[in-house]
């Protein structure tokens, strides 16, 4: 499973704690654009409303040879999720302070594209400087232990 995006970001904004798999309802340009590549989930964040689970800010370009029936590039996008989970996700996202956001895009059994949503509490700056210090770290002992 190649990723068609990911969101780097996203761990170095939020904590993330819990991580779900959804599918997408997509029109026939959208999953052409998705195969080229091209989508980009920096901004995007995931809502419930009315019981249903939507993606919204995620920009997936127009596809190029599709020039009159496109679809509109940042539209929001229903998320395809069991009833069980869309309702534990409804409990989790009531505390404050939770939200959830995409981490990565990818197609799963090759023809399904799928979103993995997390459960994300949002990093103060001190918090960020934390992660920052812990890469440096790391990137340190991997070079050493190199030499």
């Amino acid at each position: 499973m190649a990723d068609i995006a990911s969101n780097r970001s996203a761990s170095y904004r939020y904590h993330l704690m819990d991580k779900w798999e959804a599918g997408m309802v997509l029109t026939g340009t959208e999953v052409k654009s998705l195969r080229d590549g091209k989508a980009q989930l920096k901004d995007g964040y995931a809502a419930i409303q009315n019981g249903e689970v939507w993606l919204h800010n995620v920009h997936i370009p127009p596809y190029g040879p599709a020039t009159r029936e496109n679809h509109e590039p940042e539209r929001p996008r229903k998320l395809l999720m069991h009833r069980r989970e869309i309702e534990r996700l409804i409990g989790k996202t009531k505390e404050k302070g939770l939200t959830l956001v995409p981490t990565r895009m990818y197609f799963a059994d090759s023809n399904r594209a799928k979103v993995e949503i997390a459960l994300a509490r949002g990093k103060d700056v001190g918090d960020k400087r934390q992660s920052i210090k812990e890469r440096e770290m790391k990137r340190e002992m991997e070079r050493s232990f190199r030499r």
